[in-house]
């Protein structure tokens, strides 16, 4: 809501906020509060959703697939990624590709690919792709991937938390949603795909700490949740996975920079979201993931 021409961002009757304002039985405005607001300090976040009630840039980038190749961004409308003007660049059936998914973290992290047969997919002959009503960005299985960059030591030994709104394709899929790694797979970070069910793993000089594939059933959408303490690896369930003693550094020297959509392969699915910690969010994680369902009605 605006009053002239400034945005209202909180509105107040004494000192008690006010969350929604009706004209008549109308809703005309209501006050945002994002995933980031309510778990602060998330290292890189990526979504077609608005998360953080101070993030003011665009969901994406994108390149149309038509004379030129021209790109532009979109951005957001009450809180979704903003169909109706993505679409409008597309008309008479024209593709889009994502060039740029912008972190919402505000870190800077914004995880890019210039090459144009690398870039992912979000719409088709001038239709957004769609999984379970929500904006999809849709990777193909061969080569489509980001990279972000990010310091040699931006895991290490530190926790890590990371949340994922995912579909693979098909029983027999083997790709990556996230990853980090080197030639001798030394300092490996992975989530992943591995014969159609969700594998989570990381290494150290080579060994792994864990190399796990739940039994998650595939073509179908997903959160997928794991986090990395002192006591072990958790993996979407409350369940200690593995005792880590000492857990694995997770600094290497990088043969490419960290990224997802790929990780031993190429993904074959969509992703909606991906929301990283640096920190041990495990006292958190029934609440991000009851916030990620509320939006994205998965269970």
């Amino acid at each position: 809501m605006k009053l002239g021409t400034n945005d209202i961002s909180a509105v107040k009757i004494g000192s008690t906020d006010v969350n929604k304002i009706y004209i008549g039985s109308t809703e005309v405005w209501t006050s945002f509060t994002g995933l980031l607001d309510t778990y602060t300090g998330a290292a890189a976040a990526y979504s077609l959703r608005l998360l953080s009630s101070t993030y003011t840039g665009d969901a994406i980038e994108v390149r149309i697939d038509t004379t030129g190749q021209p790109t532009y961004d979109i951005g957001f409308v009450d809180g979704e990624l903003d169909v109706t003007t993505l679409e409008g660049y597309c008309t008479g059936g024209l593709d889009a590709y994502v060039t740029t998914w912008y972190d919402q973290s505000g870190n800077g992290r914004d995880a890019t690919q210039t090459t144009d047969a690398n870039q992912p997919q979000i719409v088709s002959s001038g239709s957004v792709i769609i999984e379970n009503g929500k904006p999809s960005v849709e990777f193909d299985n061969t080569d489509d991937q980001f990279a972000i960059s990010v310091p040699n030591d931006f895991f290490g030994l530190n926790d890590i938390t990371t949340a994922i709104v995912s579909k693979n394709a098909s029983s027999s899929e083997t790709g990556g949603l996230i990853q980090k790694r080197n030639a001798a797979l030394d300092g490996n970070f992975g989530i992943g795909v591995l014969n159609g069910k969700y594998q989570f793993q990381t290494r150290d000089t080579g060994t792994a700490d864990l190399l796990l594939n739940t039994s998650s059933t595939y073509n179908t959408q997903q959160i997928i949740t794991n986090y990395r303490n002192s006591t072990g690896i958790y993996f979407n369930s409350p369940e200690v996975l593995s005792d880590l003693g000492t857990k694995a550094d997770l600094t290497s020297s990088l043969t490419f920079d960290f990224g997802f959509g790929s990780s031993y392969g190429n993904l074959g699915g969509t992703i909606q979201e991906l929301i990283i910690y640096l920190t041990d969010e495990s006292s958190n994680l029934s609440g991000i993931e009851t916030n990620i369902n509320d939006f994205y009605s998965i269970y």
